[in-house]
């Protein structure tokens, strides 16, 4: 077959993008060459091998904010990858950017995050001595541990943006800076939703003069913020400074009422101690570990085959194996 069809999806970027997007046909390339697909270009194909990966599947059993809640509507890991993907989307058709490329770092961004979401983070960052950080575990998913090992061989823009999506140097497209922001206003936002279900705050308790300003409903608050993104960013992804400074206030009062809530955050101990366990377990006893992990550790280490195995689990998958590993049995005669 032939390559008209992405050749004309390449032409259609030129032709409809701003000068400062990134395009799939001037892309720095994969770690390993491979031919061009004759359909689709070279992000849609890095977000097609995002969506078809194991490890994209997991994320509808990892916590986002609430330990195995009690309903159907809270947000999951993986619902949190959905609305990141449609914001960083919006945004990005509006400032005339890529939007296959901001979909493929939104749909990869948090593929490298453990269950029991940050307390499990913070539970290997604990006893990994390298530490370990969840954007940097994303992108070795997507490097090493998907396909057996293979890898998925992105695009290096898609791996930066995934590297980069939440702290430290800045990702080397606008793109990249957009799923950042869109991260940021998808979380905090359905936070607040998933913490009104559940009793912790109301609406009403968030500062009156954020109300004003970002919007009295979710739905307002992210559409102040998408259009202030839209309307300030140029050569670099920016909202307006009022409501930057209000939405940061935003974040501030959801790190007081929510992420550090008792009420919300009870059984969190438990979760820290039960990775911990595991990964104690695994590091004295990794004859345990699943094949393909036995063979990392020839390549990277015990360490960094448990760390990984660790890492991977969905909160139901780890509660399964600590309580076969750790929890005795009945016995029957």
């Amino acid at each position: 077959m032939d390559d008209r069809i992405r050749k004309k999806s390449c032409f259609l970027e030129h032709a409809v993008l701003s000068p400062l997007a990134a395009f799939s046909d001037k892309s720095r390339g994969r770690q390993v060459p491979e031919e061009d697909c004759p359909i689709r270009t070279a992000f849609q194909r890095d977000r097609d091998r995002i969506i078809h990966c194991n490890s994209f599947r997991r994320l509808k059993h990892k916590t986002q904010v609430f330990l195995s809640p009690e309903g159907d509507h809270y947000r999951t890991r993986l619902t949190h990858t959905l609305e990141v993907s449609q914001i960083a989307r919006t945004i990005a058709k509006g400032l005339d950017l890529n939007e296959d490329l901001t979909e493929a770092i939104s749909l990869g961004h948090d593929l490298g995050h453990t269950p029991f979401g940050h307390a499990g983070e913070r539970a290997l960052d604990s006893v990994c001595s390298r530490g370990f950080h969840h954007y940097e575990q994303s992108l070795r998913v997507v490097d090493v541990l998907e396909k057996e090992g293979r890898g998925l061989n992105l695009t290096y823009e898609v791996r930066n943006g995934i590297v980069c999506h939440t702290k430290g140097k800045e990702a080397a497209t606008l793109e990249g800076r957009v799923v950042r922001l869109a991260d940021r206003i998808a979380y905090i936002n359905h936070d607040i939703d998933d913490a009104v279900r559940a009793g912790v705050l109301r609406e009403a308790d968030i500062p009156r003069r954020i109300r004003e300003t970002l919007g009295e409903t979710k739905s307002g608050r992210i559409n102040t913020l998408v259009l202030s993104a839209i309307e300030n960013s140029r050569d670099t992804i920016a909202l307006d400074g009022t409501v930057n400074a209000l939405f940061e206030e935003l974040h501030d009062f959801m790190f007081r009422h929510v992420y550090t809530n008792m009420d919300c955050k009870s059984e969190e101990s438990k979760a820290i101690d039960m990775i911990q366990w595991l990964f104690g377990f695994y590091m004295e006893k990794p004859e345990h570990l699943p094949p393909n992990y036995q063979k990392l550790i020839e390549r990277d280490g015990r360490e960094r085959a448990v760390c990984d195995f660790v890492a991977g689990m969905t909160d139901r998958y780890a509660v399964k194996i600590f309580e076969s590993t750790f929890v005795p049995k009945s016995w029957i005669y």
